[in-house]
């Protein structure tokens, strides 16, 4: 059983950079196979990827490198050893805009030099408007990977509703060709209007990767058996219509008294919102835990006080620039209780969890757009019970 008052994380604050303009997100990977997870970072503003190399002693220099040049408005990207080789290849979206008669949607393939140093191989893959999330997957089983890329909109959409379906689509890892999960031969419907959230894991336990998507249109589950993908919506998200409507981000979580679902809605909105089931009744029930954000823009799930039930960490890019992590105080989630992470200072677009210092303990990483830089908050265990 859950604690009725959890003993949070206590953090402490380590800036790694103040000058990435427009940071948009941040991937937690081994780039340069000693073991230990380094950062990953795209900034929209700039025309490369940077990495921070994870010191092999407690509070020494994360010295920064760069990958590539000459990039345009880049919005994500999916880093992972797919070659076996040690260190991973990224598959990068770039030349992206918001509306989709502007944005070219380039996907290339960033594949690391035989020798540190060296350049990094680029190659265009494809070109699909609005190309926005990327993932890696392993969505055909057999152990064979792939990435999922959910553009923002349909080729047609325009602002404010951007009506039309968007696709959604993966790429083979082995000639890089694009596969459609929704549209095309496979007839499958897809998510209306803006699609923002994407979230890829084994779902139901049997090997294979399952999709979960926030969009207009709500949560959606896609799954493969073999021959065919289905998609089945969980949630409608915030009941408002279009573009005010719908969800924005998903993270799953795991309870003692089961899974839940965890979204920032509606698009880039303001509101933390929690999904529960309660036995026998198969429908996710909606609970808002917290409705002051401001623009918000990243949510995910990880245990980092340790007690065996995952946290929810949410951030927003607008005024305030905050992130704050969700308590649960009993097994099944009915009541939460919220601690601050970073009040003020950073516009967060994008966290990532994960032990960087190799202390058992998960920490947190966070980069803000118009603040410009990369934090990193080291976990320094539960607080003393008073």
């Amino acid at each position: 059983m859950l604690q009725a008052a959890p003993r949070p994380a206590q953090f402490r604050e380590h800036v790694l950079a103040q000058d990435l303009k427009g940071a948009y997100q941040v991937v937690t990977v081994d780039m340069n196979r000693d073991g230990r997870p380094d950062l990953l970072v795209l900034a929209s503003g700039m025309d490369h990827l940077v990495w921070f190399e994870n010191p092999a002693v407690a509070g020494g220099t994360w010295r920064r490198h760069r990958i590539g040049e000459g990039f345009r408005r880049m919005i994500h990207l999916a880093a992972r050893d797919w070659t076996g080789d040690g260190v991973p290849d990224i598959v990068l979206a770039h030349e992206f805009a918001n509306q989709a008669k502007t944005s070219e949607g380039v996907i290339s393939l960033l594949e690391s030099p035989a020798e540190p140093g060296e350049a990094w191989k680029v190659t265009e893959i494809d070109r699909l408007t609005t190309s926005h999330r990327l993932q890696w997957a392993h969505l055909l089983g057999k152990g064979i990977a792939v990435v999922v890329n959910a553009p923002l909109t349909g080729a047609q959409a325009e602002p404010p509703a951007y009506r039309g379906p968007a696709p959604l689509v993966y790429y083979d890892t082995e000639h890089w060709i694009r596969h459609h999960i929704t549209g095309g031969a496979q007839r499958l419907p897809a998510d209306e209007g803006v699609v923002h959230g994407l979230a890829v894991l084994d779902w139901d336990g049997d090997g294979r990767d399952e999709i979960l998507t926030a969009s207009f249109s709500g949560i959606h589950l896609y799954r493969f058996d073999g021959r065919t993908w289905s998609r089945q919506q969980l949630a409608a998200g915030d009941p408002a219509p279009p573009p005010r409507g719908g969800a924005s981000e998903i993270a799953v979580g795991r309870l003692p008294g089961g899974r839940f679902l965890a979204s920032i809605e509606p698009w880039h909105g303001h509101q933390v919102v929690l999904y529960t089931q309660r036995p026998p009744r198969p429908a996710w029930e909606r609970t808002v835990l917290d409705a002051s954000l401001a623009d918000g823009h990243t949510i995910l799930t990880a245990d980092l006080n340790g007690d065996g039930a995952d946290e929810i960490l949410a951030g927003y890019r607008g005024p305030g620039r905050s992130v704050s992590v969700y308590y649960a105080r009993d097994t099944r989630g009915r009541r939460w209780t919220r601690q601050p992470l970073d009040a003020g200072g950073i516009a967060a677009a994008a966290c990532q969890a994960a032990d960087l210092n190799a202390d058992g303990h998960v920490d947190v990483a966070c980069v803000g757009s118009a603040t410009a830089n990369l934090k990193w908050y080291e976990n320094l265990g539960r607080r003393p019970a008073p």
